[in-house]
């Protein structure tokens, strides 16, 4: 190979067996943290250069403070004047080595010896880093172009992600609030709906960031010659529904307050008419909420009628009274609908499930239902049990976008509480080998449950500034040394450090720009209430806004409605069953 001009000189070993330092001049100002250099051994007859990665710089020498006396007159201006001879400055550069790079092995391997003293120090082109570092070229199947290399120009080294390894072993988006997780996360859908992968994705939105994403579907980056266009539904909380009967005997514990005699009494009935159910439709989840509340009421009147029996009847009528409030209350609960999973999971479409008026508790029960629905579909298909029509046959990989992770697979006590977080954990060590992938974005990585974001095999870390969330970083993030996470602090919005699979080295990389407007922008509330309070338009303003004259009093604090009838007032539990021995 033909090297260019050097930039510093190898002076010995680093800190660690892994780095080295050299001395340059660095009069350019190009050798910053996270650029790459190189080396070549002169005894190498393949000429490998040998990677490294700039991890800190020393002064070694500087100007004479003299020279700086007067900020009106520059250092340099000052050595010409007193016929100051040589570079006034040198930096010591310390490296930490990522080897050369193996083309038919695809990684890096280390050579473990650092550069000899006196051995030439030589910058990285552009060709060179875009070449080593991306898995894929942009444009092929599984590229996924999420931004440049942030020590360059703008597009001058394009950072290109293999799609292939975050979709199937798991990624994690991990930032503080407001450094851009939620628009890097556009990015990368944009990237899996591109004609040259049409992926299957479903977006769990529980803020209702992510419905910008339909102008896809009018974008021509999207658009391919055989016609193919991006299909994105939205999925508003009127249209989500769980059926009744795919809730498992943890998940409605999770959702009812209960004593323990109740406990008792729901899992019986529970157990007996999914499996009498089972054995009649050979489905086991086809059934509604008043089967389940006769078949309580039957376990009740069973154990009244045995000898010496402790009755049930109080605790099965209080039971039943919770199961009522909690059908009429929940938003997502149906007896006999629930969402289609090949109406969720298409190649070529983004579902995104808008969760930001349901309750938190039914969010995490929508989640750990449709993900256990699509983990066992992806088993049973891949292992021949169920057929094309059947229902549970999915005959492709699919990959789900969590946001707010931290709320589905949260860390310490509340963790084996979430009804979400299990088949998270499952499908996090397990679902690779079914194509199921799983994305987890999070602004608290501290609260996010560890072994949950260890599982993740690809992360983006943007600016973390919480020292708590940078340590449970550090803990569970492989591939992430103490110098990439000091750069997490400094980090601008837009800015990203990526590790793991689906790059070869980890990069510091600019988001690139999206193709669909972001969702996800704060409100800029100076300029509304200026704009709201502007005479121009107040009066037209206050009309639209003013309660009828008849509903206002002399007072304008106050606003009354108009008089209407009382609602009838729900009868207690008590009046259908009689006082409850567990209520004190």
């Amino acid at each position: 190979m033909n090297e260019a001009s050097p930039i510093g000189t190898a002076k010995g070993p680093g800190e660690t067996p892994l780095e080295y330092v050299f001395i340059s001049p660095d009069v350019d100002q190009t050798l910053k943290a996270g650029e790459f250099v190189y080396y070549v051994a002169p005894d190498d007859l393949e000429r490998r250069p040998i990677y490294g990665r700039i991890v800190g710089r020393q002064p070694v020498r500087l100007y004479p403070d003299e020279f700086m006396a007067d900020p009106a007159v520059a250092p340099r201006s000052m050595a010409d004047l007193f016929g100051y001879q040589g570079d006034a400055e040198l930096f010591e550069i310390s490296v930490r080595t990522l080897g050369f790079f193996d083309e038919h092995l695809g990684t890096f391997v280390n050579p473990r010896i650092s550069p000899r003293v006196g051995w030439s120090i030589y910058l990285a082109t552009d060709r060179q880093l875009a070449s080593i570092l991306n898995k894929r070229s942009p444009g092929e199947v599984g590229a996924a172009h999420v931004g440049s290399l942030l020590s360059r120009g703008i597009d001058a080294v394009p950072i290109v992600l293999a799609a292939r390894d975050f979709t199937s072993t798991h990624l994690a988006i991990v930032a503080s609030t407001g450094a851009g997780k939620s628009y890097l996360a556009a990015v990368l859908i944009e990237e899996l709906m591109k004609p040259h992968n049409r992926a299957c994705v479903l977006i769990v939105d529980p803020h209702a960031e992510y419905d910008t994403l339909a102008e896809m579907a009018r974008h021509p980056a999207f658009r391919a010659s055989d016609g193919y266009e991006p299909v994105v539904r939205v999925l508003r909380p009127k249209d989500i529904r769980v059926r009744f009967s795919s809730l498992r005997l943890g998940d409605l514990r999770y959702l009812i307050d209960m004593t323990d005699r109740m406990e008792y009494v729901l899992g019986h009935a529970h157990r007996s008419l999914s499996r009498r159910k089972g054995q009649e439709s050979g489905l086991a989840d086809h059934w509604t909420t008043d089967d389940l509340i006769r078949e309580v009421q039957k376990f009740a009147a069973q154990k009244k009628d045995e000898d010496d029996a402790t009755d049930f009847r109080s605790s099965a009528g209080a039971l039943e009274w919770r199961i009522e409030q909690l059908v009429r209350n929940a938003q997502i609960l149906d007896d006999t609908r629930h969402l289609d999973l090949r109406a969720l999971f298409q190649p070529g479409q983004c579902t995104v499930l808008q969760l930001d008026e349901v309750d938190q508790r039914e969010q995490q029960v929508v989640v750990a239902v449709l993900l256990r629905r699509l983990y066992q579909a992806r088993q049973d298909t891949d292992r021949g049990r169920v057929h094309r029509g059947d229902e549970l046959f999915l005959p492709y990989p699919a990959f789900v976008l969590l946001e707010e992770a931290h709320h589905f697979a949260p860390s310490g006590e509340s963790a084996g509480r979430v009804v979400s977080a299990e088949i998270l954990r499952t499908i996090l060590a397990e679902g690779r080998k079914f194509g199921v992938g799983v994305g987890l974005i999070s602004q608290r990585p501290g609260k996010l449950d560890q072994d949950v974001l260890s599982q993740c095999m690809t992360q983006f870390m943007l600016r973390i500034v919480n020292p708590i969330d940078q340590a449970n970083v550090a803990a569970a993030v492989e591939g992430a040394s103490r110098d990439v996470l000091d750069e997490l602090p400094a980090l601008s919005k837009g800015q990203a450090v990526i590790v793991g699979q689906s790059v070869n080295a980890p990069v510091l990389v600019s988001v690139r720009e999206r193709h669909t407007p972001h969702g996800g922008q704060d409100q800029d509330a100076p300029r509304i209430w200026v704009e709201y309070s502007n005479p121009s338009r107040r009066a037209e303003q206050e009309r639209e806004t003013a309660p009828p004259a008849a509903d206002v009093q002399d007072h304008p604090l106050f606003y009354n409605e108009r008089p209407r009838a009382a609602p009838a007032q729900p009868r207690s539990f008590e009046d259908f069953f009689g006082p409850d021995e567990s209520v004190p």
